[in-house]
């Protein structure tokens, strides 16, 4: 079975174009690796798991219930001269644009954000510790001096090192093999998720302090555990579980986890058999290298949501969160890829990478939406029953759903 429809999302962009490839990717890996690993294997996707899986919030319901990743001060604000997009969905990034602007509600936010200059208030809330960029045209991002900088990386880029043992024969392609999931969000917990629904002991760690929002750990938390570990206290029980990992994925702001010994050239030098898959909102280098981004605020500066205005001319949004999500694909197939190979390395993926992939795709009609069906499976989690949709792969024509554990609630040690 293919991907046999062309168009299903309403958007200027071709969003298909972005998602379907990055979800091949991860498709012909599996099977590759599936192969080497002596257990050959079908494994493919559909128009209808790749529309569902990249629009998975909207499709989840726990005890019933829709659910809303979107906290009230994440969103677009209108300056004196311009539009501002913030992100606020964590609670410290809230508290800071309540430092920044002294408002803790939406209302107020908009009246005060009426006063100011957009890039006045961008500034004032990243000095905050907080998370916004002014919304800009395409053309003006190609003049930004941090796409200058980095308009020659690539979305995607893997860096071989040494041989790695092959994992013995096993059931599924990621049998035995362990991952340490240091990510957020959505793209790095979503690649996670789609190898841990491939067999792999995946073990993804929050810092209590800054617990990752319980929407998101039931989109992206199938197969996998959750622990929660302070570095400043466990550094060194979460180094002892990243030597014994055969894959690392770090996700947080490049930069961040360095003094910890979790850089990853540090991790290649000490290991230079793990694979490590290192994200970044903007890249690793540049002006913005060491900023923190998601993917609506890659959007935003990038001229995406000016290209997705709506009919009213406000600035507008990708129909689902594809930057993170076919980023997610596309680096777990990259993972699949250097164990398929025997090799070490480390794959650096960025949502700035994804973003400039889509603005080069020729513009397409504001078509209709395309009506497909949408794959469904009931999952078990202690904190509800779940209704959600499966990662986007079939495995020998199955889906390849888990349940989703406890969040925070696994000790830090490794299954297998």
């Amino acid at each position: 079975m293919s991907v046999t429809v062309r168009r299903w999302w309403q958007c200027a962009l071709d969003v298909e174009s972005l998602a379907v490839p990055a979800v091949e990717i991860a498709a012909d890996e599996a099977a590759r690796l599936s192969a080497v690993r002596g257990r050959p294997a079908r494994v493919e996707t559909t128009a209808e798991l790749v529309r569902a899986a990249f629009g998975a919030f909207s499709h989840l319901r726990v005890n019933g219930r829709t659910v809303n990743p979107w906290a009230p001060l994440s969103g677009f604000v209108e300056t004196r001269d311009g539009v501002l997009r913030t992100h606020a969905n964590y609670p410290h990034h809230a508290e800071a644009i309540a430092r920044a602007t002294g408002a803790s509600d939406r209302p107020s936010l908009d009246d005060v954000a009426a006063a100011w200059r957009v890039d006045d208030l961008e500034a004032a809330i990243l000095d905050a510790g907080g998370v916004a960029t002014r919304v800009r045209t395409e053309e003006e991002w190609r003049e930004h001096p941090h796409e200058i900088a980095t308009a020659g990386d690539r979305w995607v880029e893997v860096s071989p090192a040494a041989e790695r043992a092959m994992p013995p024969a096993a059931t599924m392609p990621l049998e035995g093999i362990r991952v340490l999931d240091l990510t957020r969000v959505l793209a790095g917990p979503s690649a996670s998720q789609l190898l841990a629904c491939l067999g792999a002991d995946v073990l993804r760690i929050d810092p209590p302090r800054m617990p990752e929002p319980i929407v998101q750990h039931l989109v992206t938390g199938m197969g996998k555990r959750s622990a929660v570990a302070d570095l400043d206290h466990h550094a060194d029980d979460v180094l002892a579980l990243a030597r014994s990992a055969d894959v690392v994925l770090l996700g947080y702001r490049p930069g961040a986890l360095d003094r910890f010994g979790l850089s990853p050239e540090a991790l290649v030098s000490e290991m230079p058999s793990l694979i490590v898959g290192s994200l970044s909102a903007w890249g690793e280098h540049g002006p913005w290298g060491d900023r923190v981004g998601f993917d609506s605020i890659v959007q935003a500066a990038t001229g995406i949501a000016d290209a997705c205005r709506t009919a009213d001319g406000s600035p507008g949004a990708l129909p689902v969160q594809a930057l993170d999500v076919a980023t997610g694909a596309h680096l777990a197939g990259r993972v699949m890829g250097l164990l398929a190979d025997g090799s070490g390395g480390i794959i650096r993926a960025s949502l700035l990478g994804a973003a400039r992939t889509l603005l080069a795709r020729d513009r397409v009609a504001h078509d209709a939406d395309i009506p497909l069906g949408v794959p469904v499976v009931n999952v078990s989690s202690p904190h509800g029953e779940l209704l959600a949709v499966p990662p986007p792969l079939l495995y020998d024509r199955r889906t390849i759903e888990r349940d989703v554990g406890e969040y925070g609630g696994a000790a830090l040690a490794w299954t297998q």
